[in-house]
Formats: C-alpha cells, structure tokens, sequence
C-alpha cells in the first residue's frame, strides 16, 4: 500500500466512532494508535488499564466506553516463556479473546483480533491458506489458536488477521535485536531452515486502517460479506538468514554499521524451548480479493522501517 492509494484517502468513514485500542504499547498496538489517531474517538489503552488476563477488568472497560470498534492488538507473545506459563498464555491469548468477542457481539461493535502463523507445522511446501488445517507445535500457537477459534464461535462482526514475523522500529524484535548484536559482536549464527514473511507493524496498521474504513462505510457488504479470518503478511518470503543479510546491508549503507560475519546454520543447531514451523509462508489472496488490500513486498517495508530509524536516530 501507499499512502496516496484510495485506501487512505481521509479519514470521514471512522469520523466519530469510538474505536477501543488494546495493547497501546506494543509494537502493533503503537502503530494502530498513529494510524487511526485522528479517525475517531480513540482510547487507547495498555495491560495497565487493559489487562486480557482480568476479565473483569476488561469487560468494565468496554462497557464504560461502549466502543463501536474493537482493535485487539494486546498478546502473549513470548514463544519460548510461554513453555513454561501454559496458563498464563492461554487467558491472554485464548480467554482475553472469547471475552471481547462477547462483549463486541453484546455492542454490534466491529472486533479486530490478531493471530500468528505458528497455529501451524510448517509442513506445508506452499503458502499455507485459511483453509489448511491448524497443527501448532508449541504452547504459545496453541494458545492463538484457541483464541481464534473462540471469536469464531461467538461469531459477530469480527475479523481476524494471522501475521508473520512482525516487527517494528520499536519494541522487541528481530530486527532490533540484529542491530543491537551487530554493534556487539564480529560474528552471528542465523537460522537457515526457516521461512516466512517479515511483517511490519506499520504494514498492518495500514491495511488494518483501510479495511475497517472500508466496513464502516459500507464499501464492503454487509457483516456475512467480510466478516472471519484472513491471512495478512508483507508480500514475499525470506529465511531468518536472508532477512538479517538484508538488514545488515541496509544498517551498513544507512549507518556504516560494519558488518558481521553471518553464518547459516539449521533450527536443529539453535535448540529453543518452543518448536517452531519450517514454513510460516502465508497466502494472502483472500484479503486481496476480499478487500483489494495488499501489504507491501517485505523488503520495502524494511526500507521504511530502516528510514524511521534514521529519521529517530540522535
């Protein structure tokens, strides 16, 4: 997407809608906040005052604000931790869900939800698609999957969006972390086997932005029309390997940050306590032929985050 496509032209379909932001502090949740913020009448709130794992906390919320439109970016996402606290992700990531689908079917309020590619195997050789069936291989996808599933069973006007690889120019991430460890270190171990789709922050608040306008103005049918789950990801695929050669060479050419030795090496080599899929390649020509939204290939959707650090960087 563009800035100038039809998608973001104006703001007038969201003009006065309450619109309820979770997880304001994350790296999705920051971007949806910046996009949407002059759209409506937004809250945006953090685990502070916005916490999945306290019900009641969470249904006293939305029933003071009577929000019309329900963004979901707050998750347990700490793969490998999540081994260990089962429960912990399941109330963030399984019960925070059903809850505020509940409380958006009790409003005909608008609930967008975010989900992961890691609800699968990775044993697929293609794209995987909405239809393929679910196999996560570790606590936390077990626990995303739950939630989806949930939403789906109270039904409503929701969507729901699996992602890949998600990044930002914020938070914690791949992308940060590669930097930090370039500046540390001559030499770094990179996964080989893996493949996905490194997805931004910025890239799905857009798209998320375009769609929920487009629903709010009716461009898009009504609810049985749109409404249920959808992959969106950058466009392309790369391994964990090619994606860190691709931020090196940005880093060196945007901040002469030397670069280090990059070895390719296999998953079996870098033992993590959550498995993790082979290939996290989504299929996003559902959105597409849903919405005509498309994310950016992912190698220009690092360019922008690399260009937002340089704008940042003191």
């Amino acid at each position: 997407m563009t800035e100038d496509s039809p998608e973001h032209q104006g703001n007038k379909p969201l003009t006065g809608q309450r619109i309820l932001i979770l997880g304001a502090a994350g790296q999705l949740g920051a971007e949806l906040r910046r996009r949407f913020d002059s759209s409506g009448l937004i809250t945006a709130v953090d685990r502070s005052s916005g916490d999945l794992a306290d019900p009641a906390q969470i249904r006293t919320l939305i029933h003071s604000l009577r929000p019309q439109v329900i963004l979901n970016a707050a998750a347990y996402t700490a793969v490998d931790r999540a081994e260990s606290e089962p429960g912990l992700a399941h109330a963030i990531n399984a019960e925070g869900p059903r809850i505020l689908a509940e409380e958006a079917l009790e409003l005909n309020a608008l609930l967008v939800h975010y989900s992961t590619d890691y609800v699968f195997d990775g044993a697929k050789p293609g794209p995987w698609t909405e239809t393929d069936q679910p196999h996560p291989l570790n606590v936390y996808g077990a626990s995303k999957l739950a939630g989806e599933r949930a939403i789906q069973s109270i039904g409503g006007r929701s969507l729901i969006f699996r992602t890949s690889w998600v990044y930002s120019p914020h938070g914690k991430n791949f992308l940060l972390t590669m930097l930090r460890l370039g500046r540390e270190r001559e030499k770094l171990s990179i996964v080989d086997d893996q493949i996905g789709a490194p997805t931004t922050s910025i890239e799905l608040a857009r798209a998320t932005h375009a769609i929920v306008s487009g629903i709010v103005s009716g461009r898009f049918g009504a609810d049985p029309q749109w409404a249920g789950l959808y992959h969106m990801t950058c466009a392309g695929s790369t391994s964990w390997f090619g994606f860190a050669q691709a931020i090196f060479a940005r880093a060196s050419a945007i901040f002469g940050l030397k670069v280090p030795e990059l070895v390719p090496i296999p998953a079996a080599s870098y033992p993590m306590p959550a498995a993790r899929p082979r290939n996290s390649v989504l299929s996003n020509e559902k959105l597409r032929a849903r919405f005509a939204v498309e994310l950016a290939p992912w190698e220009s959707a690092l360019d922008e985050v690399m260009n937002r650090l340089r704008a940042s960087a003191p």
